[in-house]
């Protein structure tokens, strides 16, 4: 078998804090661990100082890697290994302090570094793996099968529209969307000096994992690799310059949007919501996700508020006005209403979504919807990027 959890709490317990007895285990500062099929990702409470938390980062890496190559039962190497960190004050308990302690020191200063080498707090020290990029904002849902990918792609489209730079990243890493909904079954990724090149498709550049893997191919992944598989699609892509990226989440509350909030530098949230009680109920979850995880709320969107037949009468299908009356209870902006029609449905099978925003093809009132969200989702976003620079958004789970 490969390296395990137990083998990487031993490992972490070799290094030792320069200015007390104790390691790094018994500390309480491993606050996340997860080690499966090669995959192991680490996050560690360190203090909020560059230099030290470069020192502990190469050591901490140099250990776990030392002791894979040492693993005597070991059959596969290790593929990743990720290491991220959170403030010492973040809530939450040390993985493994009350199991049992390795003595090998190996030491490490975890104390604050002089005022000198710290970097001023208030800076935002995020959003480095995305250089050029103004804007990110993510869109969420608490459940599948809201239309969320729908919306993420249409605002992506209207930004663009209006002469944005805009890029859309399909972060659905179990259920990839944007293949269909902007037409790229028949384009092959290309690379360019290691770097993923986007597709420049519908006004918009594009990346999706759904491109990178056999399309009827399950993707039965835990948390380590889909950790992975969404820092490479964001770190390894070449976005270029863009006014704003559209990131298009996994339903739920699991490991991706963890991941993201602290890869990103995140403008704010989008969470989608149909009408009916049940879909609001799962949206609350995500709304508190992305707040737990200080990450601007910009609205909810009502998707699939009410269907619009050929006869061109409207139907309450699954109750009109929930969301909107969700986010008042909230207190959130409420972005709009977004009907569905048949037109809406074709052009999303087809990856056409620029049609979308054609009158004569989807119908006044369609379009009409569309353009308003959009119109909001702007002006949230203006408003939330004038704010004060935020650090990087952390949640520690033991």
């Amino acid at each position: 078998m490969s390296l395990d959890k137990a083998a990487v709490l031993d490992a972490l317990r070799t290094i030792r804090d320069a200015t007390t007895t104790e390691n790094l285990v018994s500390l309480g500062h491993v606050r996340k661990l997860a080690a499966c099929d090669g995959y192991v990702s680490i996050t560690v409470a360190a203090p909020d100082d560059d230099a030290v938390r470069r020192e502990l980062k190469g050591v901490v890496d140099a250990t776990v890697r030392e002791a894979a190559k040492n693993d005597p039962d070991g059959d596969q190497p290790l593929k990743q290994l990720t290491i991220d960190f959170v403030t010492p004050d973040t809530p939450g308990e040390g993985v493994g302090r009350d199991e049992r302690i390795v003595d090998q020191p190996k030491t490490i200063p975890l104390k604050q570094a002089s005022s000198s080498e710290t970097v001023e707090k208030g800076k935002s020290k995020a959003g480095a793996a995305m250089p050029g990029v103004d804007n990110v904002i993510a869109v969420g849902a608490g459940k599948g099968g809201v239309g969320k990918s729908t919306v993420a792609v249409n605002l992506a489209v209207g930004l663009a529209r209006k002469g944005f730079s805009v890029g859309v990243l399909d972060a659905d890493i179990y259920g990839p969307s944007l293949p269909t909904l902007l037409g790229l079954t028949h384009l092959d990724v290309a690379l360019h000096q290691n770097r993923l090149q986007t597709f420049h498709v519908h006004g918009v550049r594009a990346m999706t994992i759904g491109k990178l893997v056999d399309p009827e191919k399950p993707l039965i992944w835990r948390g380590p690799m889909a950790h992975g598989a969404f820092k490479q699609l964001a770190e390894q892509t070449d976005w270029g310059k863009l006014d704003y990226l559209i990131v298009d989440l996994p339903p739920g509350t699991g490991d991706v949007p963890l991941t993201m909030s602290q890869l990103l530098s995140l403008t704010g949230a989008v969470v989608v919501c149909t009408p009916q009680r049940v879909a609001q109920d799962d949206a609350v979850r995500a709304v508190r996700m992305f707040q737990q995880m200080k990450i601007d709320v910009l609205g909810i969107v009502e998707n699939m508020s009410y269907f619009i037949g050929d006869d061109g009468k409207e139907y309450d299908i699954f109750g009109r006005g929930g969301a909107e009356m969700m986010a008042q209870r909230l207190g959130l902006p409420f972005l709009g209403a977004i009907p569905l029609n048949m037109p809406l449905r074709r052009n999303s099978d087809n990856g056409e979504p620029l049609m979308n925003f054609d009158a004569d093809n989807a119908g006044e009132r369609l379009v009409k919807h569309l353009a308003k969200f959009v119109d909001q989702v702007e002006v949230q976003a203006a408003l939330a990027s004038s704010h004060t620079k935020k650090g990087r958004p952390t949640l520690s789970v033991s």
